[in-house]
């Protein structure tokens, strides 16, 4: 998008900016709340633009009076003065375009939320299964380090200490626009602690990022639910058998199942197992509307074989490569450990780029 689209574009976000002040002051609006809320909201999601481009307008006048007086004056020392103010004004209005820019690209409205993740051994047994389990212990600690909070929601433990399957709920502040690009398939290639030759082993495992869904988007029927209880297994003891707290959902009309044990409280249990039916609810409705896929869930995660990858963890040559923007990182461990802003970021850059690209065309 040139720079004379973009300037007309925020201006008439400006116009609208105002309109909306207007429109706040004004008693017969004031007195309705809804509609009070309604503009607060889109009074809010304008006001960064709507600044930077109040910015940029001062940093244009500020450009033109330096290069006028760069011109007109003949005191030289004054005159260098002048370019050299105008320079880095230049620079600065570059950098306010360029924000402007990116400021008017469609925001996915799903980024801000909280979300259900989902980590699948697939290709390669009980290699799969624990590094599923490595991928959850490395999204745990990326969550962490980012003060977000991560709940257990379905564990399905193998031996060897991995996982089979693993569900969890991550929630914090634009968890979704972080962590969404981490679904596919991530390739392990490494040599088993069971190889005695010593030669590597490649394994496959799927990774599904669902925003959670909102009542208003998913509504679910009594009758269409069939709620089974039963006895927990596995981690928590002796005492997770005691009492049957482990529910199981099913979505009758798509036959989507969520499932939840961990927590001791049935009620607890429910209530996680409804939030994990919403998001793949949601996932299926969105997939259906966008008609971008015909299997479910393969978009995400593809088949899981081997061929398939977004991201490979090469443990012999310590790095991990993401496919998608051809970015080769050193360091395994350390994005392991949860360091996974170096790839998350240029990923997050190149979703922008596509975006900016798809506007001006």
């Amino acid at each position: 998008m040139g720079r004379e689209a973009v300037l007309e574009k925020v201006a008439r976000l400006e116009r609208r900016y105002q309109e909306i002040d207007g429109l706040l002051a004004s008693p017969s609006v004031a007195s309705d709340y809804v509609r009070v809320a309604e503009l607060g909201r889109e009074r809010s999601g304008l006001e960064p633009v709507v600044g930077a481009y109040r910015e940029y307008r001062k940093v244009e006048t500020a450009l033109a009076d330096a290069r006028s007086l760069a011109l007109e004056s003949r005191d030289p020392e004054l005159v260098q003065l002048a370019r050299d103010e105008a320079a880095s004004l230049e620079a600065r209005r570059e950098a306010l375009e360029e924000g402007l820019r990116l400021a008017l690209l469609p925001r996915d409205p799903a980024d801000e939320r909280d979300v259900i993740v989902e980590v699948r051994a697939a290709a390669g047994g009980d290699e799969a299964a624990l590094f599923a389990a490595e991928l959850y212990r490395m999204y745990t600690r990326y969550a962490q380090g980012r003060g977000w909070n991560v709940e257990l929601i379905d564990v399905h433990q193998t031996g060897l200490a991995g996982v089979k399957e693993v569900i969890f709920e991550v929630r914090g502040k634009d968890v979704y626009s972080r962590l969404k690009h981490e679904s596919g398939v991530h390739r392990v290639q490494r040599v088993p602690v069971t190889e005695a030759s010593g030669r590597i082993h490649t394994s496959t495992v799927t990774v599904a990022v669902l925003p959670e869904a909102e009542d208003v988007e998913v509504k679910l029927k009594d009758d269409d639910l069939r709620v089974d209880i039963f006895h927990a297994g596995g981690h928590g003891g002796q005492n997770v058998n005691k009492v049957a707290t482990a529910v199981r959902i099913t979505h009758r009309p798509t036959g989507i199942v969520a499932v939840c044990q961990d927590e001791r409280s049935q009620l607890r249990n429910k209530q996680k197992a409804l939030t994990v039916l919403k998001a793949r609810l949601l996932d299926r409705a969105q997939r259906e509307q966008h008609q971008q896929i015909t299997q479910e869930r393969r978009a995400q995660v593809g088949t899981g074989d081997r061929a398939e990858k977004a991201r490979t963890y090469n443990f012999p040559q310590d790095r991990v490569t993401d496919h998608r923007v051809n970015l080769t990182l050193r360091h395994l461990q350390g994005v392991l450990d949860g360091g996974l802003d170096p790839l998350i970021e240029p990923l997050m850059a190149d979703e922008r780029s596509r975006k900016l690209e798809a506007l001006v065309a």
